[in-house]
């Protein structure tokens, strides 16, 4: 391919966290990697080092799993410089009043098909957050002044999590991309599902059969003017 029509883009989950090793729901709970996770974070560098790509842009979400994927991946590739911007809208679906319970004691409680549908429908949300439960992001710094309190999650589905990821790839990553530069993203399993329904034009009912894995990263290249995928790599 003539490298001068062509872009590239690499897409992560993050290494696994403490909350994915104690089955819980996460969303923007905000765990750290487990040790295997930053063994997996390590090896998704060595992977994306084998690619002798340089990156001229990173994105990655507010949560430390994403970012701390990200730190391993920068180091192992040597290429700790690289402007990065971290952004809430590549966080995790917000998994409302499920985030931090268990996945099968949830499963137990409400029924395997409910918790389905909460899980891996595309636009059904799981139960809502009160404003004065602690686990709302009203109640953390992190999101003070950077969103309006309005539109913080309560809980999302997968479509709210895609029509909050929207904005950023319109306005932000397309336009790296189509000016040539080599973009990197560490994230989450259903933000990164949302990019890929979008680049790719996975359609709502196939998106929800998607699974990415943690610390495997996807490498795509794009045509520059149009952004249609030419090739698409799992490096597993």
């Amino acid at each position: 391919m003539n490298s001068e029509l062509t872009t590239n883009l690499v897409i992560v989950r993050h290494g696994q966290s403490l909350w994915n090793l104690e089955n819980k729901f996460t969303g923007w709970a905000n765990p750290p990697l487990t040790d295997k996770g930053q063994i997996e974070a390590i090896n998704a560098g060595k992977k994306i080092a084998s690619l002798n790509l340089t990156f001229d842009k990173a994105y990655t979400s507010y949560l430390k799993r994403s970012i701390h994927t990200l730190w391993a991946i920068l180091k192992e590739t040597d290429q700790e410089w690289l402007p990065v911007e971290k952004n809430y809208r590549l966080n995790e679906r917000h998994y409302g009043a499920l985030t931090g319970l268990n996945k099968k004691e949830t499963a137990v409680k409400y029924g395997d098909e409910q918790v389905f549908t909460w899980r891996r429908s595309f636009s059904t949300p799981p139960p809502q957050l009160e404003l004065d439960d602690p686990r709302h992001p009203s109640f953390d710094k992190r999101y003070n002044n950077v969103i309006d309190p309005e539109d913080l999650p309560k809980g999302e589905s997968l479509k709210d999590c895609l029509n909050r990821f929207m904005p950023l790839w319109e306005k932000s990553v397309t336009q790296d991309l189509q000016r040539g530069r080599n973009i990197l993203i560490a994230a989450h399993g259903n933000s990164l599902r949302a990019l890929m329904l979008k680049l790719e034009g996975i359609s709502e009912e196939d998106i929800t059969k998607v699974e990415i894995s943690t610390g495997v990263p996807i490498h795509y290249t794009l045509d520059k003017k149009t952004l249609k995928v030419l090739s698409k790599n799992l490096m597993d």
